[in-house]
């Protein structure tokens, strides 16, 4: 409740004890959970209402000629995979195995959709975490640069840099890259994510670069280094493309603040002006195109991962889809879902932590 100075009218005090409750971030935890749940349900609707109505028969994708003239057989696998049953009661009995922690079976591997996932999964990690990290540091840096000297030679050739990534193709570039330091320099190995002259190093993460160092698998470590090299180099040019003209427009706009100049007229050095007011204001812009690259980098790059010949989500949404292998497609579409909302919610909560004036309700 306020209370009001006696002998000085007008004059209210600021203090005011407020009704206790939850907490402001536990109520807003609590609502993006919730919303996240029923994104997720929407999302099983859509996508497995859309894998049904695509033309293809998962049959015809996935039994041999020999087996195709064989009613039983035929049979046999419709009655397997549910095929046999009408649609909302495959729907039905879909989501029940989900909410079980049961993505089904793949018809290409047989095996669970969901082990199938946990086995790619962090070999696109392995690919999206260094590329996203370097990619962060040298588009900040040369985002900045080029909007410190807004107009000059510098930040002419930044923008058109960025605009020669921004519309490469990834194969294109992916290509580029494989035949230079591959073919011509030999300098990097081909693809994959070892040498057949090693073996996968003991499974904790199931990133092959920290597995081995875990184990004391220097040569190991190293050889997964290499074969990381040329793919992280391709993701990290593209997401440099894209960051870099984020971060000079949003930096561009700090700059013209009147308390950027303030800060300059005052006499402070220039990297504490950048380090101090003019990065952190800018960074709010800078998180969401941020987020929004890793998710897609953690959603899988098909191409890239092709001409890599790396063993990521992208290469196994795009062989499930090849073979209209619908538990692993839903699988996918599950995954990729979750990966976005989670990562909206991360850039949410790092809103309030970079910028005050961000309050969560």
């Amino acid at each position: 409740m306020t209370t009001v100075h006696d002998g000085e009218p007008g004059a209210v005090a600021t203090t005011a004890s407020r009704p206790r409750g939850a907490h402001p971030l536990l109520t807003f935890l609590a609502k993006r959970v919730a919303v996240t749940a029923g994104l997720l349900l929407g999302v099983t609707v859509v996508t497995f209402g859309l894998v049904n109505v695509v033309p293809g028969d998962p049959v015809t994708a996935n039994l041999s000629d020999q087996a195709l003239n064989d009613p039983a057989a035929v049979a046999a696998f419709r009655e397997k995979w549910g095929l046999d049953q009408p649609l909302w009661a495959q729907y039905l009995h879909y989501l029940g195995n989900l909410l079980h922690g049961d993505l089904g079976h793949s018809q290409q591997t047989g095996r669970a959709v969901l082990d199938d996932l946990l086995h790619y999964v962090p070999a696109t990690l392995e690919l999206a975490l260094p590329s996203m990290v370097l990619a962060l540091l040298i588009g900040t840096g040369i985002g900045m640069l080029a909007a410190v000297r807004n107009g000059r030679l510098t930040d002419q050739l930044v923008r058109v840099g960025a605009l020669l990534g921004l519309s490469t193709p990834p194969f294109w570039l992916s290509l580029v890259v494989l035949y230079v330091f591959f073919y011509q320099l030999g300098l990097a190995p081909s693809g994959g994510r070892l040498s057949t002259d090693f073996s996968p190093p003991p499974t904790v993460t199931g990133m092959y670069t920290i597995d081995a160092a875990l184990a004391g698998q220097w040569d190991v470590a190293w050889d997964a280094a290499q074969h990381l090299s040329l793919p992280v180099l391709v993701l990290t040019s593209l997401t440099v493309a894209m960051l870099v003209r984020f971060v000079r427009s949003a930096m561009l706009e700090v700059l013209q603040q009147d308390y950027i100049r303030a800060a300059y007229a005052k006499g402070l050095p220039t990297r504490v002006v950048l380090r101090r007011h003019l990065l952190r204001a800018g960074l709010v812009p800078v998180v969401t195109v941020s987020g929004l690259a890793f998710a897609s980098l953690l959603s899988g790059t098909v191409l890239v991962e092709s001409i890599f010949g790396w063993p990521g989500v992208g290469q196994y949404a795009y062989r499930s889809a090849t073979a209209l292998d619908l538990p692993a497609i839903l699988g996918v579409s599950l995954f990729v879902a979750l990966v976005y909302t989670l990562v909206n919610l991360t850039v949410d909560l790092l809103y309030g932590l970079i910028d005050p004036r961000i309050r969560l309700s």
